[in-house]
């Protein structure tokens, strides 16, 4: 007989699903562990011997609809979607487009635990999920709700804040392109994309470059309104719980002026997040 990774990998997840896990009746007569091959088939709607050339390395090559409904059939999770389809030799488009995303409360918490760290999370189409507080004092144009493509290209304050704003968007148009190639069905992707091609010829010219990378180590400068300029490292961290969600964190190093100046803006923004209490004389607290 001959045999795959994948076939290896279909007969493992088989062996590991009950009857009654997929609303099947379990019989007294069953002489295999878990799904036999013809309930499995059943499960996913694809022919018996279909599957058997798949378990038997026969058949390589399955389509998209069929992996998927292998997947579901046999309960994987989404690591074990991705796993088949690497077996498969192929590469997945995501599952949940266009559902709501939201930021893990166990991430925010983390991330307010760095205060000389800001750190912001974005969503799969640029939106900002959430922001620490020592974020939301170095970019107060990114607070939750705004779209990071969006605001680089229709907030005019926003030209004054980098300190080379084409490179600025020239990358996050890059980025943005690379995300939809990612998910190019996403109804989210397609409402920012076509708002910021609408209102600005300037993203126009640069998408249709077709540029594409994610975003990783980089500096950044930037002209802070409050604090003057700040020379920050940046550092992208994709959400393993969130598919599509990224973590941005910047640093500088210690010593420096921005080190010091981020240090100033941490004490200011914890002075003045919701829930602060103020002990000085003369105010009630």
């Amino acid at each position: 007989m001959t045999t795959s990774k994948l076939g290896d990998y279909l007969r493992s997840r088989r062996a590991q699903v009950t009857p009654p896990d997929v609303g099947l009746p379990q019989d007294g007569r069953r002489r295999v562990p878990g799904l036999r091959r013809e309930e499995v088939a059943l499960l996913a709607r694809i022919s018996v011997d279909y599957y058997l050339r798949l378990e038997q390395g026969r058949e390589r090559r399955p389509s998209t609809q069929v992996l998927d409904a292998l997947s579901d059939a046999l309960l994987m999770d989404d690591d074990g979607r991705l796993h088949l389809y690497r077996v498969a030799g192929m590469t997945p488009l995501p599952r949940h487009e266009g559902s709501t995303e939201r930021a893990d409360p166990q991430l925010l918490a983390l991330a307010e635990l760095w205060d000389r760290t800001p750190a912001l999370l974005l969503g799969r189409a640029y939106d900002v999920l959430a922001v620490n507080t020592l974020g939301r004092a170095v970019f107060p144009h990114l607070q939750p709700g705004a779209n990071v493509l969006l605001t680089m290209f229709l907030d005019p304050s926003v030209r004054s804040f980098h300190a080379d704003w084409e490179k600025a968007a020239a990358n996050a148009v890059a980025g943005f392109r690379f995300l939809e190639g990612a998910r190019p069905n996403d109804p989210r992707i397609h409402e920012v994309l076509h708002t910021v091609s609408e209102n600005s010829r300037e993203f126009a010219d640069l998408w249709q470059r077709r540029d594409a990378r994610g975003k990783s180590d980089a500096a950044k400068v930037l002209l802070h309104p409050d604090v003057g300029e700040l020379t920050l490292r940046m550092q992208t961290f994709d959400v393993r719980s969130a598919p599509g969600q990224q973590l941005i964190v910047y640093h500088a190093e210690e010593g420096t002026g921005t080190a010091d100046a981020l240090r100033l803006l941490g004490s200011l923004a914890a002075t003045t997040r919701p829930g602060h209490q103020d002990d000085s004389p003369g105010r009630a607290t």
